[in-house]
């Protein structure tokens, strides 16, 4: 399957991307988002400088930003950072945004995090530090290579899907739009508490699954 996708013309869907993360997987988040036609603000931990030879080379067409303008101007904003920098976001930042929760708890990269052992998934945990904001599951569940690799237009054979989960609807719907622009099918996979079924150890994140079969894995409850 290409890499590359087609834009649809919709009034509902976003058209500017605020990405955090200028590492491997928010660049290549940033270039699959340019493929769709978004316009992309990708931003480090520091002054965007910084990272303007990266980003040309890695996401050409892409604008760095500070953290602060990439969620004030994305109509979706995407974590693609390490989890434990997330826990220590600004959450008066965040307040309104639709935020993407892409992120995985790596024990080696996060170490322990006590609040886990009490949350059910790490979204729930990144939506109440981001009090606020609007946070959706999704993109966590596929490697960067694949989230080029795996890309096709809609209607395509085998089409891969992603499933999206959140509490708010309308920021969920959002961001399903976001996932089929990328190139993928959009699952609705309810509220925020299904991402735990996205996250590592589960079915759907070690599996390959196309719509037919992602809806069968959440319909049963065996992410």
């Amino acid at each position: 399957m290409s890499g590359e996708v087609v834009m649809r013309d919709d009034a509902a869907a976003p058209r500017t991307i605020g990405i955090l993360g200028a590492g491997r997987f928010g660049t290549v988040i940033a270039r699959q988002a340019l493929r769709a036609g978004y316009a992309v603000l990708i931003a480090a931990s520091g002054d965007p400088a910084v990272i303007e030879h990266l980003v040309a080379r890695e996401a050409p067409g892409a604008r760095p930003v500070t953290a602060a303008e990439a969620v004030r101007a994305g109509d979706v904003v995407v974590l693609a950072i390490p989890l434990r920098k997330a826990l220590a976001l600004d959450p008066a930042m965040f307040a309104g945004a639709v935020v993407v929760d892409a992120m995985n708890h790596w024990p080696l990269v996060d170490g322990r995090i006590p609040a886990l052992e009490v949350a059910h998934s790490t979204s729930e945990l990144v939506q109440a530090h981001l009090v606020g904001a609007r946070v959706v599951k999704t993109l966590n569940h596929l490697g960067s290579d694949e989230l080029e690799a795996d890309a096709a237009p809609p209607g395509s054979p085998g089409r891969r899907a992603l499933a999206v989960a959140g509490d708010d609807e309308d920021a969920r719907r959002l961001v399903m739009a976001f996932v089929e622009r990328l190139g993928y099918d959009a699952v609705d996979a309810g509220p925020l508490a299904a991402g735990l079924a996205l996250e590592p150890r589960s079915h759907i994140f070690n599996g390959l699954y196309d719509r037919a079969g992602l809806e069968a894995i959440l319909g049963r409850g065996e992410g």
